[in-house]
């Protein structure tokens, strides 16, 4: 079953991360200061409240430059590594989906596994780094697998809210390996990782906004 979404949906989503963010902005940054530069609630949030900033400028536009707009602008008024790890997630979906008014749920799925890839190219990471891909492969996965098994698109991304929050808390016991918090050795067992946590919110919000 595949359900399309439109651009107004997806400019729904990233409003509703922002908002997500900005509630949650001081229990990231609490995360962040355990086991990192204790900015990641307040840089994140700086970025999305830029990107809905921009999106209330931008005007009529098709799926793809509309994230295209939003990654370019986290990548650059976000410091630190989210901006351009949420950046590029942006951007390379804004890509994959391209200049229409609304696209397939598979579409989607292609797009969000585009902007994982790009996580990955720009970051270095992997499986059980104690980082945001731990919560952001697992929903990918969920999502596409769960269309591939004739779900609505609905279904599909609780499914994949279920694979975030699991990926998410699966961090805490963790031991880091890459970024500050690798730095930490061992000290970084049994926190829970702030870009895990905000990769939960991003997909929390697609789940409210895109099923």
């Amino acid at each position: 079953m595949n359900d399309d979404v439109t651009t107004a949906a997806l400019e729904a989503w990233v409003r509703r991360f922002a908002a997500l963010v900005a509630q949650e902005r001081d229990h990231l940054t609490e995360l962040d200061a355990a086991i990192g530069d204790a900015d990641h609630g307040t840089n994140l949030d700086r970025g999305m409240t830029a990107a809905v900033a921009a999106l209330n400028e931008l005007g009529p536009a098709g799926a793809g430059p509309m994230l295209t707009k939003v990654g370019m602008t986290l990548v650059s008024t976000v410091g630190g590594a989210s901006g351009p790890l949420y950046g590029t997630l942006f951007l390379r979906m804004g890509t994959a989906l391209g200049d229409t008014p609304s696209v397939t749920a598979d579409r989607l799925g292609e797009a969000l596994r585009a902007g994982l890839d790009g996580v990955v190219a720009r970051g270095k990471a992997q499986a059980e780094d104690k980082t945001m891909y731990d919560a952001l492969a697992p929903a990918v996965d969920a999502v596409q697998r769960g269309l591939k098994d004739g779900l609505s698109l609905g279904a599909a991304l609780d499914r994949a809210r279920a694979a975030a929050e699991a990926g998410r808390d699966a961090t805490t016991p963790m031991l880091a390996r890459k970024g500050r918090a690798s730095y930490l050795g061992e000290r970084s067992v049994g926190h829970q990782d702030p870009g895990a946590t905000s990769v939960a919110l991003l997909v929390a919000a697609a789940a409210d906004t895109l099923g």
